[in-house]
């Protein structure tokens, strides 16, 4: 079978029309993370380092500055034994410390009953505490409204 010009421009244009769904997938699944509002103090390296960390994983974020996190923290209802140097509100839920990106998807398809997530401190080898081949352990809590916590996940 011999392709005339008209039918090559035919196929060719058939072929392309039918991926475009294909690219407008990979957009929407860009889109499906929900914005990430994160309250820091404005001289925290640190907490800038984990707002990388969240955009590279494909979040939006916005950054407040503050500089009073114990007062943020008791009006958010963040319980002392779980606090951080930063605060990140997510679709909901709340976001303490230095989380990894892949700790709040999972939360976010997850969606358990609990107020939020959080990694105590700021332990060293953290998503935004990297210091080289240093890795502390490390664990993501759950918390809930009345501060109980359970562990999420183990690093």
């Amino acid at each position: 079978m011999t392709l005339t010009r008209r039918s090559w421009l035919r196929v060719t244009t058939t072929a392309a029309a039918a991926m475009v769904p294909a690219f407008t997938l990979g957009a929407e699944g860009a889109q499906a993370l929900p914005a990430v509002t994160v309250h820091k103090d404005p001289s925290c390296g640190c907490c800038s380092l984990w707002i990388g960390h969240m955009e590279r994983a494909g979040f939006r974020v916005t950054a407040t500055d503050t500089t009073n996190m114990p007062a943020l923290h008791a009006k958010l209802g963040v319980p002392a034994h779980v606090q951080s140097c930063h605060t990140a509100v997510v679709d909901g839920y709340l976001v303490e410390g230095h989380v990894p990106a892949d700790e709040v998807k999972r939360l976010l398809k997850s969606r358990p009953a609990v107020k939020g997530i959080a990694v105590p401190g700021m332990p060293l080898g953290s998503p935004g505490m990297e210091q080289g081949n240093v890795k502390h352990q490390y664990s993501v809590l759950t918390f809930d409204e009345a501060g109980r916590t359970t562990v999420f996940a183990r690093y």
